[in-house]
């Protein structure tokens, strides 16, 4: 890590880069600007509770995904610390000495008043202030209103989309519509026999939240299309055909067919659930039902 200067810090996951949190980095960034310092967020990759508690953490953004919505929103520094256990226990003084002092060149450190930080948590508000008293930097709090309003969004948009699959409620609160990277992969090309292929998306190496399965509408990017293309997507278990494996699987509306998307990357965005998953009768209202599917997602893109 190369030596900083005139750092005004904050230190957090900031996952989502959410509205909440952005009133955060306002804050911050303001802050940094009346001292002409550079505003810097500081975060760890992986989640700390994923080392200390070996819990899986399904993450609204990847650690590529916050720098680009930080960086977009006018953040000067996205700093990227490698969590592993033995960076846990690092002392509280001592990642304020040697990294945020040292390594990034600390003038000011914004802090929530319940953050903290260090072996076993002893970094906080008091601890900062008595050691800016020796160490010549400043300790900014962040307004009470500002750090509860960006804990709550975190927990309500994950909510939003895990549990209940409002996406557009979520994109509300994100600021941006959900989505994720991913690769797409051999199905049973089923889809294509129905009269809707589909693009089968890898699901083994997500670390992101997957949406309450369903039917949606969403935004499809691909690297050699410079608009997004529209689609529909399920997730789900194909109950009508017996099965009880999760797949995502998404068909782009209006793509060629010719067009052979294995083994490339794209990105999906979540727009809108249209409906929950169902099991049918048979093939023919299964179509049925997924020409209406198309349809609204054809009237919510394109009026």
């Amino acid at each position: 890590m190369p030596s900083l200067r005139d750092s005004v810090i904050t230190v957090g996951t900031f996952d989502g880069v959410h509205l909440g949190h952005r009133a955060v980095l306002d804050f911050l960034m303001e802050t940094a600007r009346r001292r002409e310092g550079k505003s810097t967020l500081v975060t760890f990759d992986p989640h700390p509770r994923v080392v200390v508690r070996g819990a899986t953490i399904p993450l609204l953004t990847t650690i590529e995904e916050r720098v680009k919505h930080s960086k977009e929103w006018g953040l000067d520094r996205f700093i990227v610390i490698p969590f592993t256990k033995e960076f846990a226990a690092v002392e509280a003084e001592i990642f304020v000495d040697e990294i945020l002092l040292g390594k990034l060149g600390m003038s000011q450190i914004v802090i929530g008043h319940d953050h903290s930080f260090g072996r076993g948590g002893r970094g906080n508000e008091a601890l900062l202030r008595k050691l800016s008293e020796t160490r010549g930097f400043d300790v900014n709090s962040i307004p009470a209103e500002l750090d509860s309003e960006s804990a709550v969004s975190s927990s309500r948009i994950r909510h939003l989309i895990e549990q209940t699959g409002q996406v557009r409620d979520a994109a509300k609160l994100l600021g941006y519509y959900y989505g994720f990277d991913t690769l797409v992969v051999k199905g049973s090309a089923r889809g294509k026999k129905l009269g809707f292929p589909t693009a089968n998306l890898d699901l083994a190496n997500s670390d992101k939240i997957i949406p309450l399965v369903g039917v949606y509408a969403v935004k499809v990017y691909l690297s050699n299309f410079d608009d997004p293309l529209y689609g529909m997507m399920n997730i789900g278990v194909r109950p009508t055909f017996d099965e009880s494996v999760l797949t995502m699987e998404v068909h782009i509306i209006d793509y060629p067919t010719s067009e052979d998307l294995y083994n490339r990357q794209l990105r999906v965005e979540f727009v809108e659930r249209l409906r929950g998953e169902q099991k049918f009768a048979g093939i023919d209202s299964l179509v049925a039902q997924l020409k209406l599917d198309k349809e609204r997602c054809t009237q919510l893109f394109v009026g």
